[in-house]
């Protein structure tokens, strides 16, 4: 595996394989890898004859200081998983080289951003868009993984390439769970014991509501008592629970045959943000 840190060296490859008539992924992350972002280059590997990962701290999709400071970088782990994961290449670019001086470009994708964590997160998903476009064309991927865990952020992106008719299959992949259900994620190692614990009723408490929507109930009311109960776990503040499509993010009351609906949630242990999404089916 080769790690390269400019869009110059990156391109050498990319156009070599290109010439080569080889398919080529892409798996962007920011780092602090774990089984879910290896099940992305798996993902990848099986799709496509080269794999490139990024590992970048994008600072213009955080609203939080302290949470971009804090935010796990793992460079020298990252990148020992990623060699042994069967990566070609890492792309590891700094922030001068995403953002040189004078960059004034930001891409603004509405709709599907607005609501759920773009309510609560001004300029994120502007942050995203921008990155990811950025990084699809350094990269000139011909496929791109994500996960399904940040499905609003899989929504964005997708509604993005659509708009700006970049050639590049999106490829969302299943989230991945710890043995207690827990999704995967990043900002997982900064929970100490006792919220860890807690973090585990959130796909509890999500399972239980998805499976009351599906056997018919009332929808907000379902919706009302996970918030609840995750208040009660420990949870504070629970930021949303909500049921939406699967196809526009547009909220629903109702589910039913033909309209694909998905639970999301976020909620804080301390400040530690959680997030979390599960397919809910139509009633029998």
């Amino acid at each position: 595996m080769e790690t390269i840190s400019t869009v110059a060296g990156l391109r050498a490859y990319v156009r070599k394989w290109k010439q080569a008539g080889e398919r080529v992924g892409v798996v962007p992350t920011m780092g602090a890898l774990h089984e879910g972002h290896l099940s992305l280059v798996h993902a990848a590997r099986a799709r496509a004859d080269r794999v490139i990962a990024t590992v970048f701290v994008n600072p213009i999709q955080f609203d939080n200081a302290t949470d971009l400071e804090t935010y796990p970088r793992t460079l020298e782990a990252d990148a020992r998983l990623l060699e042994n994961a069967g990566v070609d290449v890492l792309y590891a670019p700094t922030v001068s080289q995403m953002y040189p001086p004078g960059f004034a470009t930001r891409i603004s994708v509405s709709g599907v951003s607005e609501g759920l964590c773009g309510g609560t997160r001004a300029g994120h998903f502007d942050g995203v868009a921008t990155v990811v476009c950025k990084l699809l064309m350094q990269t000139l991927a011909d496929c791109a993984f994500f996960g399904e865990k940040d499905f609003q952020q899989v929504q964005v992106v997708r509604r993005m390439v659509t708009d700006l008719d970049l050639p590049v299959e999106i490829v969302a992949c299943p989230t991945q769970r710890e043995a207690d259900g827990l999704a995967l994620s990043s900002r997982n190692r900064r929970l100490p014991p006792r919220q860890r614990q807690i973090a585990a009723a959130l796909p509890r408490i999500m399972r239980a509501c998805a499976a009351d929507i599906a056997a018919g109930a009332d929808v907000p009311v379902a919706l009302a008592q996970a918030a609840d109960q995750l208040a009660d776990a420990g949870f504070d503040p629970v930021e949303y629970v909500e049921l939406r499509s699967e196809l526009d993010l547009q909220p629903l009351a109702t589910v039913s045959e033909g309209t694909p609906a998905r639970l999301l949630a976020a909620a804080w242990l301390d400040d530690v943000r959680l997030i979390d999404g599960m397919a809910v089916p139509s009633p029998e």
